[in-house]
Parts: C-alpha cells; sequence; structure tokens
C-alpha cells in the first residue's frame, strides 16, 4: 500500500472511520465488535479498508489467523485516540466559552413515548428549554440498534432506548417502563376465546406472530413463548397495522393498545402469562465525555424520571 495518506481536510467521515478504528481495536476483531458497532462484520471490514485508503497505510491484518495490529496500526491508534481527544477537547473548551448554552442537541427515540404514563419527556424538554432557550433540538425516530449505533459514532448526543444488550461505549440512565402484553385484532380466530384460556389451551405456536426485525426485549419475549415471526416489522406502527388485520398476534405496549382495546378493535391474550416489563433508559458515549448541553439535557431526564446512572 502506498505511504502516502490521501487526506487533505479532517471531514466528519474521517472522525467516524477513525472512531470505528478505535472500537474495533479495543474489542479485539471485527466480530467482536459487531455488538458494540450495531453494525455488521463485512461493513466493520469495509469501514477499516476506506480509512486505510484514507490515510495510506496497512493497519491491521485479518483473516484465518485472527486480528492484529500492523505497527503502523499500533502507532496510527495512538495517534487516533489523540485526535479524539483533542477533538472533545476542544467542543468542550467552545462549549465553555458560552455562557449560554447554545448549538444543536440530536435526540433519537424509539417508542411512541407520548402516551406512556411513566415517560416525562416532554417535562424534561420544557426543563432544558428553560435553561438553554438557544439550543436548537433535532429529533429522530429509528430502532434501538440504529440508535445506540449513532450514539456510539458520535452523529447523535443521546438516545431513550428499551435496555437490552447494554455495551460497555455507553453509559445508561434508567428513565421509565412500559407494560407490554400479546393482542389480537378483530377477525382473528382468538378474539371471541375465553379470556381465561392459558397458553397452552390456545396453542400460540399454531397463531401468525408478527414481531420486531431487530434483537430486543420483544424478540426474547416471543422466544420464550415458542413463537417463531411470520412477519418482521421495524416501526410500532406497522406492527399496529398487523394486528389489526385481524391475521397476526404482536406484543404492543399497554398504553399503545388501550384505545382500540376501549374501541373494542384488539384484546389482550393471556395477558398473565404474555406480558412482560420493558425499561427505557437515556443512553450516551462515555469517551468522548459528552458536551456541556448533552449532560445538561440528559440531567433533565433524570430529574424527570428520578433516573438511576448505569456505569
Amino acid at each position: 500500500m502506498a505511504k502516502r495518506a490521501l487526506i487533505r481536510a479532517i471531514s466528519n467521515i474521517d472522525i467516524r472511520l477513525v472512531n470505528i478504528f478505535i472500537i474495533v481495536t479495543e474489542c479485539g476483531g471485527f466480530a467482536a465488535s459487531e455488538l458494540e458497532l450495531n453494525i455488521g462484520r463485512s461493513t466493520i471490514s469495509k469501514h477499516i479498508s476506506d480509512l486505510e485508503s484514507r490515510v495510506g497505510l496497512k493497519l491491521c491484518n485479518r483473516g484465518p489467523s485472527g486480528f492484529s495490529l500492523t505497527l503502523e496500526g499500533q502507532k496510527f491508534l495512538a495517534v487516533a485516540r489523540k485526535l479524539l481527544m483533542s477533538i472533545d477537547g476542544f467542543q468542550s473548551d467552545i462549549d465553555n466559552i458560552h455562557a449560554n448554552l447554545t448549538g444543536t442537541l440530536r435526540l433519537g427515540l424509539f417508542d411512541q413515548s407520548t402516551t406512556n404514563p411513566h415517560a416525562h419527556i416532554d417535562r424534561a424538554i420544557q426543563a432544558f428549554d428553560d435553561i438553554a432557550p438557544q439550543v436548537t433540538l433535532e429529533i429522530g425516530l429509528a430502532p434501538p440498534s440504529s440508535l445506540e449505533a449513532r450514539v456510539t459514532d458520535g452523529t447523535m448526543d443521546v438516545a431513550i432506548v428499551p435496555m437490552h444488550k447494554q455495551s460497555s461505549l455507553l453509559k445508561y440512565t434508567t428513565l421509565y417502563t412500559e407494560r407490554m402484553t400479546l393482542y389480537c385484532g378483530v377477525g382473528h380466530v382468538l378474539f371471541d376465546a375465553s379470556p381465561d384460556l392459558n397458553c397452552t389451551d390456545i396453542n400460540l405456536k399454531e397463531q401468525k406472530y408478527a414481531g420486531y426485525a431487530f434483537n430486543s426485549p420483544n424478540l426474547k419475549a416471543g422466544h420464550s413463548l415458542g413463537i417463531a415471526r411470520a412477519a418482521r416489522v421495524e416501526e410500532e406502527e406497522a406492527l399496529v397495522l398487523l394486528i389489526q388485520s385481524g391475521r397476526y398476534l404482536g406484543f404492543l405496549a399497554d398504553h399503545v393498545a388501550a384505545n382500540f382495546v376501549h374501541d373494542g378493535e384488539m384484546r389482550p391474550i393471556s395477558s398473565a402469562e404474555t406480558s412482560y416489563v420493558t425499561t427505557f433508559a437515556a443512553v450516551t458515549r462515555k469517551k468522548p465525555t459528552p458536551d456541556r448541553k448533552t449532560q445538561e439535557f440528559v440531567a433533565c431526564l433524570a430529574a424527570s424520571h428520578g433516573a438511576k446512572v448505569l456505569e
């Protein structure tokens, strides 16, 4: 490989690739870093190849013998860590110059928290706006794995996700819970069944089940009942639609299903056996340390929910 770096000016893409390289190194390889990065091995490999092309260095060996850094890779790792520390310090210094908090806060959400009586994100936003009225909020919706990946690579400041498999690269602040139950819609063969029937009586394995396509508490709950997904979704809205069709069972948050149940469009299935509780947490990066506005927003979330930080 040519020994001439192709980078003339460092971009956000370069910083993201450097961050991925550091995570892969800390995890000890591509396979081990899949969970931390929430992306596939082939994508990780491409990112590292792109970085090697950008800097004009062979950074690591990968193959049947396993993952290892080259001598150049070891030297680059030290420089890469120094770069990220410098960026973090620069951001913190700029943040501290301002008497008032400014800039953009990028927040990620997954579920329909607005109808959850235990969720008080609106109160946190209100409190944050009182102390940081000049900060612009950007709020996006995405699956939990995508949100955690974006927080890890720095393209999102904070996300609120259901806790499942915790990443060692993220800090989790528990916020609120929601109760999930298995539901069916009008027209389903179980809709008029006796509410006293248990899971064994109704043989759930014979029913079509719709669940999330990503690894989550929802997937674990389905497995515990021995039911396989006949339909996969990325968002809750799609799950509601499939249940409404009367052809699929699916887990919904009770606060989401409440209006449908009230209107006679859905009913829970053996709620005593199928219900489970999910805990939601605010996640931020451990390193580099989040900037001051992100820390303030997490503090507002914590105060609004009586939260607990999990390291």
